[in-house]
């Protein structure tokens, strides 16, 4: 049986309580003394007995009460560690102040393959095939950024924390895989993106494409996505993966075209210990490694080099590869999904791509229609983006004027959705009113003449864009007579201008 005494401290009252058990024979086998209480630990005192100890106790100067307790509170500590320990899904370790292994988690114990009593005692060193970690650990008082170690033939990433008191007294060592790096990486850059939700979009184009999307999005074959600059790619991409099975594990993302091909190389498959000037010590996983389980997204891929081209065009086949200056293959599980705005087709001509990397890219394909396909959008987009705007600016949200609908509606968008977005942001911050004309959009640079808009047709918003749509439609269609003529030159869907035509009566009959 447990008890806790509560009592007002001084000299020699522990000493007196315990004599008090002595004299009826209890063995003791666990004392905490945290004052005011006492805990005790007697398997031998009977539940029975329990008031007339009590009585006993409680005649001592200075004891308050007695209680009985389900176990002592350093028991219930250790079992919470235990606990904590054992749920940590990275490998922990405990030190002390020589770099020997005092503790260990039960994700450590798995890693090493050793049971968790035969890594006590360890040096930490040993342990991880680099006799110089000790000496570097303990000269710097435990205090040491993040390098890269190597246990039982798997690489992490090894991060210190000093426990200090007067002087280091060891510290906790945590272990990362580069997947589990690659999930906070993942959380730090993707925490805001969502899945389809996010594509705003209602025309016949965009709902065909976010169709299409969630029927690939399930597929593990590598996904192409092909469309002009500007047009979402990178969104589209991200809602796949979190449309995939792979949804819980890192989306991570490179642009061929943003870095130089040495550079590339290293962020994409990592690159080993001492491989040139300025490296990591020990190393640093790749993207590959990081996203293990998970999505790499290759922006621009048509801007890989030829060398690159030939190493991912290896690691598609078997999902194999080496760091840079590395000796040992890697395998990870990874889905590769590429974009690009060039035509690869035409690459693979002129033979500036290769023919057998783009066959492989090119198993699941998505065409991202450019804006000028999307016009029943323009606004939807518009207003979403001054909404945006104006939660940033810290102002209520304002309206497009009538004039100013027209205006976006009859550009051509040849940055596609990133310029209207770059034209709203500057028409919000420059404009002082709570609505948007077409000259904030002159002002904010966007280069659009406002469309002349019929007085009579002036009455409301719907009444400007159907009397802008109507005027233009009637001027050009004398000069291209058909649905698909009128298409060509307006840079749009056939279904959409034909739709156009039918609403306004043209040609009238």
């Amino acid at each position: 049986m447990r008890i806790e005494v509560t009592f007002t401290d001084r000299v020699g009252i522990a000493h007196e309580i315990l004599a008090v058990l002595a004299l009826r024979r209890l063995n003791v086998v666990g004392v905490e003394v945290d004052p005011p209480l006492i805990h005790i630990d007697a398997p031998g005192l009977d539940p029975a007995a329990l008031p007339a100890l009590s009585d006993a106790l409680r005649g001592i100067v200075g004891v308050r009460s007695v209680a009985a307790i389900d176990m002592l509170p350093g028991t219930r500590r250790r079992l919470h560690l235990d606990a904590l320990l054992a749920a940590l899904p990275d490998p922990v370790l405990a030190v002390d102040r020589t770099a020997r292994v005092v503790v260990a988690s039960a994700a450590a114990a798995q890693v090493a393959g050793l049971p968790e009593v035969r890594l006590a005692g360890l040096d930490l060193g040993e342990l991880f095939g680099e006799p110089g970690l000790t000496d570097e650990l303990t000269a710097g008082g435990f205090r040491m950024s993040g390098r890269e170690v190597t246990l039982n033939g798997q690489p992490f990433l090894l991060e210190v924390t000093p426990i200090v008191d007067v002087e280091a007294a060891g510290a906790v060592i945590t272990l990362f895989t580069p997947s589990r790096l690659g999930e906070r990486l993942d959380a730090i850059q993707n925490f805001d993106e969502g899945g389809f939700d996010r594509i705003l979009g209602e025309s016949p184009p965009i709902r065909a494409l976010k169709a299409r999307a969630a029927r690939v999005a399930a597929m593990e074959a590598p996904l192409l996505i092909l469309g002009e600059t500007g047009t979402g790619k990178e969104l589209i991409a991200h809602a796949c993966h979190r449309a995939s099975p792979r949804r819980d594990k890192p989306f991570l993302a490179l642009n061929c075209a943003a870095v130089p091909e040495n550079l590339a190389e290293s962020e994409l498959f990592g690159y080993a210990p001492g491989s040139f000037t300025g490296a990591q010590r020990g190393g640093k996983p790749g993207l590959l490694e990081l996203a293990h389980g998970g999505t790499v997204f290759l922006d621009e891929i048509g801007e890989m080099s030829a060398y690159l081209q030939a190493k991912l065009l290896r690691f598609l086949n078997d999902g194999s590869f080496r760091r840079v200056g590395g000796e040992r293959e890697q395998k990870v599980d990874v889905r590769v999904i590429s974009a690009t705005h060039r035509s690869l087709e035409a690459m693979v001509a002129d033979h500036s791509f290769r023919e057998d990397l783009f066959y492989r890219l090119n198993v699941l394909t998505l065409d991202v229609p450019p804006l000028r396909e999307r016009g029943q959008d323009i606004l939807l987009l518009a207003r979403h983006f001054i909404a945006r705007a104006a939660a940033q600016a810290r102002r209520p949200p304002g309206r497009l004027t009538p004039v100013a609908a027209a205006a976006l509606l009859a550009n051509r968008w040849p940055g596609n959705v990133r310029q209207l977005e770059n034209v709203i942001f500057r028409a919000v911050t420059m404009s002082d009113g709570g609505t948007l004309d077409a000259a904030d959009l002159e002002l904010a640079g966007a280069g659009m003449q406002a469309a002349e808009v019929p007085a009579e047709d002036a009455g409301s918003w719907e009444d400007a864009v159907d009397g802008f749509e109507r005027t233009l439609l009637r001027r050009l269609y004398p000069r291209f007579p058909s649905s698909r003529k009128l298409a060509a030159r307006l840079n749009t869907s056939h279904t959409m201008i034909a739709n156009k035509l039918r609403k306004y009566g043209i040609p009238e009959r």
